[in-house]
């Protein structure tokens, strides 16, 4: 049940105020807290939860500005088709049932009705299909490979949707969430270019919460949805719960760290505080620690070269960089033991895909001057056989600069000098997936549970997509690499396509496209008073229209 101080009137406020000791007149907030505690089951409705996002999202439409804190964000303004429970099997949102043909070779969604977008426009099968065939399948970095096998999509009525693929699409059921296929407003954008359609800004979509304001470099504001389609249990209208969510914007760690501690911040994603202070602040009790949360997405850090760069054509010295980076001291010393390093370009959660026994290039200097010395890079008098920039996300944390720092240390000590270029996640984003204009990069990817959702989009040709984030950022391209990868996409067959994904990992680890370097021990902290949450590996990346503040 819901308790709302909203529906009280002065008599009965009264008499909360009164009530349950003798220790005198209580203040609302004591006596709602009281009630509350004594109402088994009971929710506390209203108020606002200071949450984090750090650094500040491009945009606020997960779909087309992906990046994480974007999702942390958008997960509360959309709902998908689908949501996932703490198995992550699917579940009902704004599709409510659906029915796979015999033969695969369609999935027809029902949808729910009476659900609004935020400007009181109804939500249909069109957008529905506009979503599908001209943002997610175009624009997503990912889109193209996750629905690959979509060829139509068709609208028999306003709240029926019929995918048409060319047989059976497994990775599909995995990717049909709010932030990954994500639906927007047709009659918001068709005719537009999504990645730069204004509405990315100002968001409006059928979440919990909807869009109030944006202050660059401050915050991102959103209130309650009156309109909500889940009513809750009672069926009045109930969720979600909070009047808003304001998503702070704190660069500073160890303000975000304080802010934390003192309860100015209640929820706070994306390794809110250096690796440094987890400890200590985990045995605080009004803080949570939670490194669940992020066990879906599963964020790989790796090293990248361009491919524009012919220097990078030649194996060996993509193998001489790989045997010069201590992958094991970085997991150690840079992330204070919060990551593992990484077998493969598949990360171990995946554990129905992840292939061990892999070649590995372990720390060696030695072999890497060989190496480099095959490759006719040989050392000049001042030491130096190649020089080169390093991009990396310090947005995200001085961990990744220390990280950088580390790898330019290595680098150097087999004669490769290294012009660190550290850039915001707009930079990076420009630089990298626009201009084109690096020598290499440091960055982390999310895998997701499938290697086709998150781990391919590293490295096949088709998602060499000007201007697009978190695709194919060193331009690689192998034709033996796309037929592998192009067949993971339309196996239907289990078996079989876990076999060309075993292939996958094998061709990565042999070639070194790119230099696969740790799996991250993603975490978050939220304050104990925050109940409702949707644990489980999705925590940070799920609509908080259940959440609730305790006293």
């Amino acid at each position: 049940m819901t308790f709302d101080l909203r529906h009280l009137n002065r008599r009965q406020m009264l008499q909360l105020m009164l009530a349950g000791s003798g220790a005198g007149l209580l203040s609302p907030a004591e006596a709602a807290q009281k009630l509350a505690a004594a109402l088994p089951g009971s929710v506390l409705r209203g108020g606002t939860l200071f949450a984090n996002v750090t650094p500040e999202p491009a945009g606020l439409v997960a779909g087309i500005n992906i990046s994480s804190p974007a999702v942390v964000i958008s997960a509360n303004i959309f709902d998908g088709l689908l949501t996932y429970d703490n198995e992550y099997r699917p579940q009902a949102q704004l599709a409510e049932s659906w029915a796979t043909a015999p033969d695969g070779k369609s999935i027809t969604f029902h949808l729910r009705r009476g659900v609004t977008w935020h400007d009181g426009q109804p939500f249909t099968s069109a957008d529905v299909e506009y979503s599908i065939l001209n943002v997610v399948k175009k624009t997503h970095p990912r889109g193209a490979s996750n629905l690959a096998k979509v060829i139509g999509v068709d609208t028999p009525d306003a709240h029926t949707v019929v995918f048409r693929l060319t047989g059976p699409s497994p990775v599909l059921w995995a990717v049909l969430f709010g932030t990954e296929t994500q639906i927007v407003p047709k009659h918001l954008y068709e005719g537009t270019n999504p990645l730069t359609n204004p509405w990315n800004a100002k968001p409006i979509g059928t979440g919990a919460f909807m869009f109030k304001e944006w202050v660059r470099g401050s915050h991102v504001t959103l209130e309650r949805n009156p309109n909500y389609w889940d009513k809750g249990a009672s069926g009045k209208d109930d969720k979600p719960y909070l009047d808003r969510i304001i998503f702070k914007t704190v660069p500073d760690a160890a303000a975000r760290a304080i802010a934390l501690e003192n309860g100015e911040l209640a929820f706070a994603a994306n390794n809110p505080v250096p690796e440094s202070d987890v400890a200590r602040l985990q045995k605080n009790p009004k803080l949570v620690l939670d490194t669940v949360g992020w066990q879906a997405p599963a964020p790989m850090f790796f090293f990248d070269f361009n491919y524009r760069r012919k220097t990078f054509d030649d194996i060996r010295v993509r193998k001489a960089f790989a045997h010069a980076i201590d992958r094991a001291a970085m997991a150690r010393i840079v992330w204070y033991g919060l990551a593992d390093v990484a077998q493969s370009c598949v990360p171990s959660y995946q554990k129905q895909f992840f292939k061990a026994g892999l070649p590995q290039y372990e720390f060696d200097p030695k072999k890497a001057e060989q190496l480099l010395d095959e490759a006719g890079l040989k050392r000049g008098p001042d030491g130096v056989r190649l020089r080169i920039d390093h991009v990396t996300e310090v947005s995200y944390g001085d961990v990744y600069l220390r990280a950088a720092e580390l790898m330019r240390q290595q680098l150097r000590n087999i004669g490769v000098a290294v012009t660190l270029v550290n850039l915001d996640l707009a930079g990076v984003i420009r630089k990298l997936y626009t201009d084109r204009d690096f020598d290499t990069a440091s960055m982390w990817y999310s895998a997701y549970p499938d290697p086709q959702i998150g781990v391919t989009r590293r490295f096949w040709s088709k998602n060499i997509k000007q201007g697009v984030p978190s695709s194919n950022a060193s331009s690689y391209s192998n034709p033996q690499m796309d037929r592998i990868i192009e067949g993971i996409q339309e196996e239907g067959d289990v078996a079989k396509r876990k076999v060309l994904i075993e292939q996958l990992q094998e061709f990565v680890q042999n070639e070194v496209p790119s230099i696969n370097l740790l799996e991250l021990k993603f975490f978050g902290f939220y304050s104990s008073r925050l109940q409702g949450l949707r644990k489980g590996p999705m925590l940070f990346y799920s609509t908080l229209a259940d959440a609730y503040l305790q006293g």
